[in-house]
């Protein structure tokens, strides 16, 4: 039992006093322990004999208060006397005798830690599965009879025996009891490929309770000779059963080993590639101030979240390009208030049963920032590091520190701008391109997410997330096919077709909170060619509107019309062009969720099913599939499709929007045993929101370490990017 009695346990206390650092900084490791201290304090006087926590986050203050802290230009009218900062922080924990969850507040900058507010949660809502409770699956499998006889019978002895552990979706079989799906592999040998060998069968497990397995399901298999199910796609059982069905076949798994690691496989390693070395020898180019950045005009906040991971805040830029501004004294302009991934869900497209209820939420049923990998220098990340700790609480209310959980470096991006004057006398001039990189990789059971945060020299902000590690997979009996639901990438192994959709919250403050969208359409004219309004046929335009309510709003991409969004601020416009200033929403990675609206998948994660969503801001309004997502049957009150629904005004006023993005996966054998890194991003680009091009400041280089690839040195070579030479 993992639980925490109540009794004699020390306590750690925070120092009274106010907090000074920034108002959005995450808690420290002494802030969880004063936190969870505190709270178990009241769990002990309201009769919680047993209990574990499940998360311990920054209550963030305010908007209008963090705003004025951070002296932000413009203020924030919406709330001329912003309420007085607090340092509270939000504690989840489950009684794991009776089941039931709480939600606390704790206040940790008065004379002592205070309770502020508990409530408990609706019966059957679940805060999400903890890492210390997925590790626990594979011990409580291992221990029960049933699971070591079935696996037995496909030979594989019980030390053998992994799980990885899922939440479950939704199943009305298991009511309101906290459970978790265990997705089982063989590992033959140590350290060996374990995906290579999938089990046919899926324990449940009570997260709670000591009775550990509480069912055992036996996924449908397409044993026809045209690969349909021979029962069709069927829904979950009404009882629980522990044995396979008489008309079901048991599947041994395949026992050929498909390694990636280099000692195990065997392979050769390749001697042809050279070392590439990225060095700062003037050091670097960023300051880090506690949680606050400042590199190449821009200033922002750094936070770590145990749901969210990264939490980008309070970016602004410092523009020495405006009236009365210079390099020396620069104006600030703020940009964005919060950048964060709201939520991600991975929908899989096997209809059936039970694969069809794999479509993990990695950010709100896992909490991603518990699954933050501690990085390695040299190797995750590359040149000058400066790292970043997170913290979070496990279920006895200590802190865990995750070293190393937040790489930021520097970047050469390549060439930035260059024009050549090809005249005669003329001359070229070059300028490279660089970005600094706030990044976390993420390990969700057989799957990495690599998840960048990119600060561009041209003004670009960009969200890039790279998708690696193991494919989900399932064994195959003899002679059976994916039939056009999945691949298979080794020998009786098939992956299954999915798509990963993350919603990318954005709150924008482009100079100012009073923020308005703007949709663009590219059009050609539609009168004919020959016609005196299109005389050569060639005429196109962009349509612009302004989006004024959030059901207005809900929206998605048109390939044919180059659909695009713009954050703008009404109030204010570009000297030139006469156009407000803004950020335009450029993503090149939208496809549609493939499943039905009405799908369980759907109803669950009603974000996926439109690229684009804008409500009006408002405090807690921050989790597109609800706060609390596990073994929810629907999207709670507390999610985006009810808000949109709501109607509330989104022109001219404080706004928040949800971009969906992502990929279609279609497996191919070359994704496995590992799957290299398939990239897709979102990124805002400024559009009138500079005077000129900000880059026109960066000098032009040239690299002194750079030489011709057939010389050791090219001391007499010419600079072409001063000469001018074509």
């Amino acid at each position: 039992m993992d639980a925490q009695p109540l009794a004699h346990k020390s306590t750690t206390r925070l120092a009274a006093g106010p907090y000074h650092g920034h108002p959005l900084d995450p808690p420290t490791a002494q802030e969880i322990t004063a936190t969870t201290s505190t709270f178990r304090v009241w769990l002990a006087e309201h009769g919680v004999k047993a209990f574990k926590i499940v998360t311990v986050l920054l209550k963030e203050p305010p908007k209008a208060s963090v705003i004025a802290a951070v002296g932000w230009p413009g203020g924030y009218p919406a709330v001329p006397n912003p309420p007085a900062l607090e340092r509270v922080m939000e504690v989840h924990a489950i009684d794991v005798v009776k089941g039931e969850a709480y939600e606390a507040l704790v206040r940790l900058d008065g004379p002592e830690p205070q309770v502020k507010d508990v409530r408990k949660l609706d019966k059957g809502v679940q805060p999400s599965i903890t890492p210390e409770e997925l590790c626990l699956a594979e011990k409580k499998i291992r221990k029960d009879e049933r699971v070591v006889k079935l696996a037995a019978e496909v030979g594989i002895e019980p030390e053998q025996i992994f799980a990885d552990g899922w939440t479950i979706g939704w199943d009305k079989r298991f009511g309101d009891r906290r459970v978790q799906q265990c997705l089982l592999y063989a590992r033959l040998n140590e350290h060996d490929n374990l995906y290579a060998h999938p089990l046919d069968f899926q324990p449940i497990l009570d997260c709670n309770s000591d009775g550990g397995v509480i069912a055992i399901d036996f996924p449908q298999h397409r044993n026809t000779p045209d690969g349909k199910l021979s029962s069709g796609t069927t829904a979950p059982p009404e009882s629980i059963s522990f044995e396979a069905p008489a008309s079901r076949q048991r599947i041994p798994p395949p026992l050929e080993p498909f390694e990636y690691l280099p000692d195990l496989s065997k392979q050769e390693m390749r001697t042809d590639l050279k070392p590439i070395h990225v060095t700062q020898p003037q050091g670097v180019s960023f300051k880090r101030s506690g949680n606050v950045l400042e590199w190449s005009n821009y200033k922002l906040h750094v936070g770590f979240s145990p749901r969210e991971g990264i939490v980008l805040s309070t970016i602004s830029y410092m523009d020495a390009d405006r009236p009365g501004a210079s390099i020396a004294q620069p104006e600030e302009r703020p940009i964005i208030y919060k950048m964060t991934l709201g939520d991600m869900v991975v929908p899989y497209g096997e209809p059936a049963w039970p694969h069809y209820r794999k479509f993990a939420f990695d950010v709100s049923e896992y909490s991603i920032g518990y699954l933050a990998n501690s990085l390695s220098l040299g190797c995750d990340c590359l040149g000058s590091i400066e790292y970043m700790d997170g913290i979070v609480a496990k279920h006895d209310g200590s802190a865990e520190v995750i070293k190393n959980a937040i790489c930021i470096h520097e970047e050469d991006t390549g060439l930035l701008w260059k024009h050549t004057d090809y005249r005669e006398g003329g001359r070229a001039h070059a300028v490279r391109g660089r970005k600094l990189v706030i990044s976390m990789i993420c390990t969700v059971a057989n799957y990495e997410y690599g998840i960048y945060w990119n600060l561009h020299t041209d003004g670009n902000i960009e969200c890039e997330i790279k998708l690696t590690g193991i494919l989900n997979l399932y064994v195959l009996g003899q002679g059976e096919r994916p039939a056009g639901f999945g691949t298979e990438v080794m020998p009786r192994v098939n992956a299954h077709y999915h798509q990963h959709l993350f919603s990318l919250y954005v709150d924008p403050h482009i100079d100012g909170p009073n923020n308005s969208v703007v949709e663009q359409s590219i059009e050609a004219l539609p009168e004919p060619t020959g016609s005196n309004e299109n005389f050569a046929g060639n005429g196109f335009t962009a349509k612009k509107r302004v989006l004024r309510t959030s059901k207005e709003a809900v929206r998605d991409a048109c390939a044919s019309e180059e659909r695009s969004w713009t954050f703008i601020n009404p109030s204010q416009h570009h000297y030139a062009s006469g156009q407000p200033v803004g950020y335009k929403v450029v993503c090149p990675n939208l496809p549609p969720m493939y499943a039905k609206q009405d799908s369980f998948v759907a109803r669950r994660a009603p974000f996926a099913k439109h690229h684009f969503w804008t409500i009006p801001y408002a405090e807690g309004r921050r989790y597109p599939a609800g706060k609390y997502v596990p073994q929810t049957p629907d999207a709670p009150d507390d999610s985006l499709q009810n808000w949109a629904n709501e109607d509330g005004n989104i022109a001219d006023t404080d706004l928040v929007s949800f971009i969906t993005f992502g990929t279609t996966h279609i497996p191919r054998p070359e994704d496995a045993p590992v799957m290299p890194a398939e990239t897709v991003r979102c990124i805002l680009k400024p559009v009138g929101f500079f005077r000129q091009n900000p880059a026109l400041t960066i000098p032009s280089t040239q690299d002194a370490k750079s030489v011709a690839a057939q010389a050791a040195a090219s001391a007499g070579s010419d600079d072409c990017c001063q000469k001018g030479r074509l």
